[in-house]
């Protein structure tokens, strides 16, 4: 195993599941010398908080650039399958096997949804309904410049989205709403699209908050100024803040805390 601070290699010993702890994995090539933050480490797991603005796979930049990456430096010789994902601009809890087997049963589980998982939101304006399901059919979203983008269309598949109002509150004389959300399936970018579609899109959303050529002008470095103040955070505020799951007869639960961006922003 590759080297590591002191003080977390002195608290590499397994921990309960659902049990955040405080310990985040070293390296001195980051700014803040931080990998990721250790939820839950096992022989078998290793559970940690993905931070937002982080791809899960790599597809240019240095061995930080990706979270399998960091995984990889952190565990050394061990192997490392991650088993669920996140998109890059998301936070939140992040499964990872340390062994094809574990990787295997556990991909298996997820594809069989028997897995719940939370979200924390920030949307714009006040949800009304509180709560509600969304149920709209989701799809690829035909004549888009993003070609990541997806939509609602009515030959979509099948798509649910549960949602509860935590709070409302104004800022800067702005309108917004903390959600706790439950995806009911699991399809690509689904409670980023659903929310937008009922007409509260994500704080932060660059496809889906009103101006998808954001997302362009994002990836090709050319934000400008009134971008980044409409956008108003870094990162979208969507954090996976809860994630659970029988596995080998034993039930598993994991939680993550959201981001100070993003917990600044609810105030």
């Amino acid at each position: 195993m590759s080297p590591e601070s002191s003080e977390a290699a002195a608290d590499r010993e397994p921990r309960a599941p659902g049990r955040e702890s405080a310990i985040s994995a070293t390296r001195s090539g980051l700014p803040d010398g931080s990998l990721f933050r250790v939820l839950f480490e096992s022989e078998e797991l290793l559970v940690v908080h993905k931070p937002a603005g982080l791809v899960c796979h790599p597809t240019k930049g240095d061995v930080y650039s990706s979270l399998i990456s960091r995984l990889r430096l952190y565990l050394g010789d061990q192997p490392a399958y991650l088993v669920n994902r996140l998109d890059r601009e998301t936070s939140g809890v992040t499964v990872a096997a340390k062994s094809a087997e574990v990787a295997g049963e556990l991909g298996r589980l997820f594809e069989s949804r028997a897995v719940t998982k939370a979200y924390e939101a920030i949307v714009d304006g006040h949800v009304a309904t509180s709560p509600r399901e969304i149920n709209a059919p989701l799809g690829r979203l035909e004549g888009s410049a993003v070609a990541i983008q997806d939509g609602v269309r009515a030959d979509g598949a099948a798509s649910t989205t549960w949602l509860e109002v935590t709070r409302r509150w104004e800022r800067h004389g702005l309108p917004y709403t903390h959600l706790r959300v439950v995806p009911k399936t699991g399809r690509k970018h689904q409670i980023r699209i659903h929310l937008a579609h009922v007409g509260h899109p994500i704080v932060g959303d660059k496809i889906y908050g009103g101006d998808s050529g954001r997302y362009l002008r994002f990836v090709e470095g050319r934000l400008t100024e009134a971008d980044r103040v409409a956008l108003r955070l870094a990162n979208h505020a969507l954090h996976a803040g809860e994630l659970g799951f029988r596995w080998r007869g034993v039930d598993w639960s994991f939680r993550s805390e959201a981001e100070p961006e993003f917990v600044g922003f609810v105030g």
